[in-house]
């Protein structure tokens, strides 16, 4: 029997959706039984869902800077050895989401991930490469080692939309299609789909692929990357590292101090959002043919281990 540990944390309920997917094949398998161990992380202090607007703002430097809120303590899990470790997680200011950073710099993250495969899996708007750059880093640290990596965002289509539905889902609670606009969050048709990762992990652990230091998901279109994102997150880390310093030099969260610093922080989002970003992509369209090769080899690295290519894609 291989055992495999499964650690999320999910507010909205999206990413559970996916890792219900992702999880449903190996959860039907008889011929060789896993046991599954879901671990799903608790703050001691609750992020809220839907978030209010300051406290919102609020998480961004401790987010950003991997000094996150502490956990309940974590249980005992009767085991400290697995096969395979799958790490579901939200993208926050282009990092881990404070609860699986606390998780990964614990104690028990560097028992259970010691020398052991690790999956990880992203829901988010678009933006997830600097926060996959942090949990390879926290990975390493732990003593895991990461096979593979599936990320799942919103249409591409959508990505304009997202500005005014993303929002509107993360501070009033409220998801749906509106106004002519689309719904916010992954399509439901691309979180049914995410059963084949789990299909080809039920395939690979009965033949110890997980043993082999190679990915798993390969073929799969696990990650694919939007080129026109690379150098916005980019540009945005190190901003965010700038600010993100700026505002805790201002005190805890809450003080009075720091809500000012942080209402200049955002004043500065909407300026990036409106004008500046909208000049860059267009500026990158343009120079584009000059950029091709340098966005191909970033393009190819954040989309390693499990890459965006598609031949053990079926057309189900």
């Amino acid at each position: 029997m291989k055992r495999i540990l499964v650690v999320h944390y999910s507010q909205s309920g999206q990413l559970t959706r996916v890792l219900d997917a992702i999880l449903a094949p190996l959860r039907k398998v008889q011929h060789t039984p896993l046991d599954i161990v879901e671990l799903a992380l608790e703050p001691v202090e609750p992020f809220p869902f839907p978030w209010g607007f300051m406290q919102f703002l609020d998480a961004f430097p401790e987010s950003f800077l991997l000094e996150p809120r502490p956990l309940k303590p974590l249980p005992e899990l009767g085991c400290e050895r697995f096969d395979l470790v799958i790490l579901g997680y939200q993208a926050w200011y282009l990092a881990p989401s404070q609860p699986m950073t606390a998780f990964l710099q614990s104690p028990q993250a560097k028992t259970w991930l010691r020398d052991t495969p690790v999956v990880t899996v992203v829901a988010c708007r678009n933006m997830w490469l600097m926060a996959q750059e942090k949990m390879k880093q926290l990975i390493a640290a732990a003593g895991g080692r990461l096979c593979d990596h599936v990320a799942l965002t919103d249409p591409p289509e959508h990505v304009l939309s997202s500005f005014i539905t993303t929002p509107r889902w993360l501070l009033r609670g409220k998801r749906d299609a509106f106004w002519g606009l689309p719904r916010a969050g992954v399509a439901d048709a691309d979180i049914h789909a995410a059963q084949r990762f789990g299909q080809a992990l039920v395939t690979a652990l009965a033949a110890d692929a997980e043993t082999s230091g190679q990915p798993m998901l390969g073929g799969l279109r696990a990650a694919p990357v939007q080129p026109g994102l690379i150098l916005s997150e980019r540009a945005g880390q190190r901003a965010f590292s700038v600010w993100s310093r700026l505002l805790r030099a201002c005190g805890v969260p809450g003080k009075p101090l720091r809500r000012v610093a942080l209402l200049l922080f955002v004043t500065y989002l909407i300026v990036m959002i409106v004008a500046v970003v909208p000049v860059s992509l267009l500026l990158q369209r343009f120079c584009r043919p000059l950029l091709r090769a340098r966005l191909a080899k970033l393009q190819a690295s954040y989309e390693a281990p499990s890459g965006a290519a598609t031949y053990n894609m079926t057309d189900d």
